[in-house]
């Protein structure tokens, strides 16, 4: 065991402590897999990352992503926490660069700087297309409300394996109170035009037996835009909201630059020091 450099990042919110928070251990080289699960389970954060050289020289480090329970190829506030604490870490190296490139279990990921924080370039979905019928029934079981109050309901998996519900309006979305569900489920509604948000963002996922929810949803926001923008139903630029219920204030910015849908959002050093693994 040996003393590496610690920060705990707070991300997607434009005051700190509002988002969602992220461990990150800025030197893992040396560490196993097991030790890495470990340690993120002692955090008990919804992600701990683990910074390493990168193995492709077009990557400025590699990252490995993990919740207390498993290992992700990629997660979306997990990226820009990595990112924005590899900066800190490193300022030499990145005085004066915009974007930067991080290697994941999902491959190569562009992160780029962005007002007060980052954005990163969606990923390729591994899954995406239509849910079938007997599932969006179970979807509907599952949220505690009835079949005809879902719209639509598509595969957004880019790693976490999302499936993304939406609902009429952002005011459906607040008022869910889900039961036990089985996978990964991201719920979004639409705000009314001129709101300063476009779209309440829920994200709910198995652990345990027990239904959990996160606070604020970089991979979610990123599929979810995925699906919205092409289909019609959102116009980039847009402010996505999220973590309302839980008394967060996550905002997560979508724009686009060509094909590239970039997911963005406020990053803030909350804690730096030193961790023994």
């Amino acid at each position: 065991m040996r003393s590496r450099p610690f920060a705990q990042v707070d991300v997607f919110a434009g005051t700190p402590y509002q988002g969602n928070p992220l461990a990150v251990v800025l030197d893992a080289e040396g560490l196993s897999t097991e030790e890495m699960q470990g340690f993120a389970r002692w955090t008990n954060l919804s992600e701990t990352t683990f910074v390493l050289p990168p193995t492709d020289p077009a990557a400025d480090y590699r990252v490995r992503i993990f919740t207390p329970y498993a290992e992700f190829p990629f997660a979306g506030h997990p990226t820009l926490g990595t990112c924005h604490a590899w900066l800190a870490h490193r300022p030499a190296v990145a005085a004066g660069r915009r974007e930067f490139v991080q290697e994941c279990g999902a491959g190569l990921v562009r992160v780029c700087r962005e007002g007060t924080g980052l954005a990163f370039a969606a990923p390729p979905l591994l899954r995406s297309g239509p849910v079938d019928e007997a599932l969006i029934a179970r979807l509907a079981t599952m949220l505690g409300i009835a079949r005809a109050e879902i719209v639509d309901a598509q595969w957004a998996d880019n790693g976490p394996g999302w499936v993304a519900v939406l609902l009429r309006d952002a005011e459906a979305v607040l008022a869910l109170r889900p039961g036990q569900v089985d996978l990964d489920l991201g719920v979004v509604g639409p705000y009314p035009p001129g709101s300063p948000e476009a779209f309440e963002v829920r994200a709910f996922f198995p652990h345990n037996g027990v239904t959990t929810e996160d606070p604020v949803t970089g991979s979610l926001n990123a599929s979810l835009a995925q699906w919205l923008l092409p289909t019609g139903r959102a116009v980039a630029p847009y402010t996505a909201r999220q973590g309302t219920v839980m008394g967060r204030e996550g905002r997560i910015h979508v724009s686009t630059t060509g094909d590239t849908i970039w997911v963005g959002g406020a990053t803030f050093t909350c804690l730096t020091g030193h961790v023994t693994l």
